[in-house]
């Protein structure tokens, strides 16, 4: 099985356990997925895989022409966007959605299940464990963030944190139309610039996060705002870091981040 993105292969890995063997094509942090050039093996693996994970959502188009480049009888691709019912325009960043992270779950079991129907009480019991023990940690913080946050002004640099922000209910100052801009390598306009200085100048955002592998120039002025005004800031990341983590263990160690920030900024 292979998976376009680690943190989705890493999800994949641990639903199918012993009787699926998942590699993942991206899994260096310093990889930019969006912009990422296949190699001649991953062409190779790629037709060769019984399953494959994309993305999807204009996120790893690259992954998309491979497939479509050798169609094999028999092989089971997971769209991610897709299985969400998205199109191209939509967030693509749905590995920070919680929901989605649940229906993605369900999605992969279901084509293991298809490829091996002998095994499918035993993928039903490691997706039990997964959700159930794997997971725990993950909702845990959430349901805490959610509980004790709900409702702090928060600024954001891209549209990766979306998802998981609104998920927290935390009130997302940032307009869309800067955080897509970032998210998308297009210009931010003027605008959008001085709405986002003014947001941090003036302390109406409780919070700062950034996504530490996308630092544009209109990121790193904004960044230096929030220090300067003293706004407590939180990295997030776009792939697994480190990328030995675990999608759980990396997701949790954000979370912490964020809830310390949120502890700081509120005093709750």
């Amino acid at each position: 099985m292979l998976a376009a993105e680690s943190f989705w292969g890493s999800i994949a890995s641990q639903l199918g356990g012993s009787r699926v063997d998942v590699q993942s094509i991206i899994v260096n942090p310093d990889t930019d997925p969006h912009s990422y050039e296949p190699t001649a093996e991953d062409a190779r693996e790629i037709a060769e895989s019984q399953m494959t994970i994309v993305n999807g959502i204009g996120y790893d188009e690259w992954a998309s022409h491979l497939l479509a480049a050798d169609s094999p009888e028999g092989r089971e691709v997971l769209n991610v966007g897709q299985a969400l019912g998205l199109s191209s325009g939509d967030n693509p960043h749905q590995w920070y959605s919680p929901a989605s992270v649940k229906r993605v779950t369900a999605a992969i079991v279901a084509d293991y299940r298809k490829l091996d129907p002998s095994a499918a009480s035993y993928f039903a019991k490691r997706r039990e464990t997964f959700e159930r023990s794997g997971l725990a940690r993950y909702h845990a913080l959430i349901d805490e963030i959610r509980s004790r946050y709900a409702g702090v002004p928060v600024g954001y640099s891209e549209s990766i944190f979306q998802p998981l922000g609104r998920s927290l209910r935390l009130k997302l100052l940032t307009p869309r139309s800067f955080a897509k801009a970032i998210a998308e390598g297009s210009e931010v306009t003027a605008a959008d610039r001085r709405t986002v200085d003014s947001q941090a100048r003036q302390r109406k955002i409780a919070v700062w996060v950034f996504n530490s592998q996308n630092v544009t120039p209109d990121v790193k002025r904004v960044n230096e705002i929030a220090r300067s005004a003293g706004i407590p800031i939180v990295t997030v990341t776009e792939t697994l870091q480190p990328a030995s983590d675990s999608f759980q263990q990396w997701q949790v160690s954000q979370l912490q981040r964020l809830r310390q920030a949120l502890h700081q900024a509120t005093g709750r």
